[in-house]
């Protein structure tokens, strides 16, 4: 299963820069390929044999 990286800057001021520099205040990036590549590969199975993906999630048994 592929590992989402998530990196966020924070905006405090640690006394170093010029006072209001936003250059890195609060932005988030987030590596969502691995996602999109699973997320693609559930499509495209629920296009061909949507049936049977929702069957196998069914409970049988008190499982």
């Amino acid at each position: 299963m592929a590992q989402d990286q998530i990196n966020i800057s924070g905006g405090g001021d640690n006394g170093e820069g010029e006072p209001g520099d936003a250059r890195n205040a609060g932005q988030v990036n987030v590596n969502t390929t691995g996602t999109d590549d699973l997320l693609d590969e559930i499509d495209a199975l629920l296009d061909t044999n949507a049936e049977e993906f929702v069957r196998s999630y069914v409970q049988k048994g008190g499982q």
